[in-house]
């Protein structure tokens, strides 16, 4: 009875009976008209999930300026990196405050935060106290602030430390920068030389015969060479082509030695076993032989050195002779006497003194205005000496030995000491020092012996290590028996006369001069 009553109430509900009446589109109608009145914050809310104008944005923010992204996921996004500040205006309050943030924060008991407990009824602390109270304990730990966490570093801080301190922040300086902070060096490094191997100097006229001398010009890009088989020849020298200039033929006049005059107008040649010596005229380009010395009696002239004044000529001659002739009239000056076979003399680089070496291993130093000894000593563990070379700038003298041993002495202690000790004594060499030569900066010091092959060594100075990449120890590059040897007046080429009658070319990359 309950039922079929309440159903013939429903049937004869007004409400219902209108709600059937209307027609689909009165009902689309309608509906359009409910979702017109819908209030502003959700039609907004839902045009930020669904898309929609900046309108809504700005209407849901306010007069705040801060901008959001529509396409911006806001549920997984980080608050900081997706809310941007407008630059140009002051700082902002914050979009919103966590209120999460104020709740105080459990102190659990285990060993890191049992510790911060007052008491043992302390269960809980806000987050400002915890933060004061592991500041306090850190600063208890560290005994203070350390320099990186306070906002003054040097603070607090002995003076000691204040320099300590300056020198940390100048490094750090130094080191928070970026690209080339070395340039260049201008001093020679040791241990490994940059060096290059060029066209032999003299591959445009070859000879089968050994070559005696190899010297560069001192004022041009000229190398010259002297050979067994009477010939001179001049090289222009680029390391590329080295074309030849000139090549001069003496007959019947094997060359012992040749060299350059002072001024570089002339060659100075002597032969193998003759007495008399030529001198080429490069400008003239005429031949002058020298057959009678008034005063000298020797049967051969052989080795020689030229003064760097241009002065004077010093031929060694036998029995312990040496002898002194004026560059310009070719006449004999005075002779002087050791106790011993002269081997090897050479002139200082102010042309005021001699140094000279004998077959008993003594050095002498000779006065030239007076041809009087001033100092004479013995060569350090020397029984024979064999070769002497003086650097140009004054500072070194060196003495090579027959067994190979080559001692570099300071020039001054060989003119002062009777028993100077040298600098360093270079064991390179197993046979006979044959020849010796330094640089004209006086950062190499070449040493050769003639008796074995690749018995070439460059020795550093002023560290006086030998440098280990050369010679090169590999096949087709074998340094023959070295005869002579020379630098270029700025040390940017270097050469070796060997037996073979080549001149072998060096490039030393270090030097960017000729």
């Amino acid at each position: 009875m309950r039922s079929a009553k309440r159903k013939s109430d429903g049937d004869n509900d007004p409400r219902r009976k209108k709600h059937q009446n209307m027609t689909q589109e009165e009902l689309k109608a309608k509906h359009l008209e409910a979702l017109a009145k819908k209030p502003d914050e959700e039609t907004c809310l839902e045009n930020l999930i669904f898309g929609g104008e900046d309108v809504f944005v700005d209407k849901l923010l306010g007069d705040s300026k801060i901008r959001v992204d529509p396409s911006t996921d806001l549920l997984e996004s980080d608050s900081e990196n997706e809310w941007e500040e407008d630059s140009a205006g002051p700082s902002k309050k914050p979009a919103w405050v966590d209120e999460d943030d104020e709740d105080e924060e459990m102190i659990r008991a285990h060993y890191a935060r049992k510790h911060l407990k007052k008491n043992r009824e302390e269960v809980q602390l806000n987050k400002k106290e915890l933060h004061v109270r592991l500041q306090r304990d850190f600063q208890k730990t560290m005994g203070g602030v350390p320099s990186w966490a306070s906002k003054d570093p040097k603070k607090g801080l002995s003076k000691e430390d204040e320099d300590d301190d300056d020198e940390d922040d100048n490094e750090d300086n130094l080191l928070s920068k970026t690209g080339n902070l070395l340039a260049k060096s201008t001093y020679l490094p040791k241990g490994i030389l940059q060096i290059k191997k060029c066209l032999n100097a003299n591959s445009e006229r070859c000879t089968k015969l050994p070559l005696s001398t190899v010297q560069f010009h001192p004022f041009s890009q000229v190398l010259m060479t002297a050979s067994h088989d009477c010939s001179i020849s001049l090289f222009q020298v680029d390391g590329k082509l080295n074309p030849k200039i000139q090549s001069i033929y003496i007959n019947k006049y094997p060359i012992f030695k040749a060299q350059f005059s002072a001024d570089g107008e002339q060659v100075i040649a002597t032969g193998m076993w003759q007495s008399i010596y030529y001198v080429y005229d490069m400008m003239v380009g005429k031949i002058i032989p020298v057959t009678r010395i008034l005063g000298l009696k020797e049967r051969y002239l052989r080795n020689f050195d030229v003064s760097p004044d241009g002065s004077y000529l010093l031929f060694i001659g036998t029995s312990g002779y040496l002898h002194m002739l004026s560059a310009k009239t070719r006449e004999l000056i005075g002779s002087m006497k050791m106790n011993a076979v002269s081997t090897q003399a050479v002139f200082s680089p102010d042309s005021s003194k001699i140094f000279s070496t004998s077959a008993d291993g003594d050095v002498y130093v000779w006065d030239v205005g007076t041809r009087r000894c001033l100092n004479r000593f013995a060569d350090d563990g020397s029984l024979f000496g064999s070769s002497l070379a003086v650097s140009k700038d004054g500072r070194y003298l060196s003495c090579g030995s027959k067994s190979g041993v080559v001692n570099v002495y300071n020039y001054e202690d060989c003119v002062q000491k009777s028993a100077p000790k040298p600098v360093k004594s270079i064991m390179n060499l197993v046979t006979k020092a044959s020849s010796q030569v330094f640089s004209p900066n006086t950062e190499i010091l070449a040493i050769a012996s003639k008796k074995v092959n690749d018995a070439v060594k460059l020795v550093h100075i002023p560290s006086f290590t030998v440098f280990s990449n050369f010679p090169v120890q590999s096949r087709g590059r074998t340094i023959h028996q070295a005869q002579s040897m020379d630098f270029s007046p700025r040390s940017g080429f270097f050469s070796i006369a060997n037996n073979k009658g080549e001149a072998l070319l060096y490039r030393l990359k270090h030097y960017s001069d000729f």
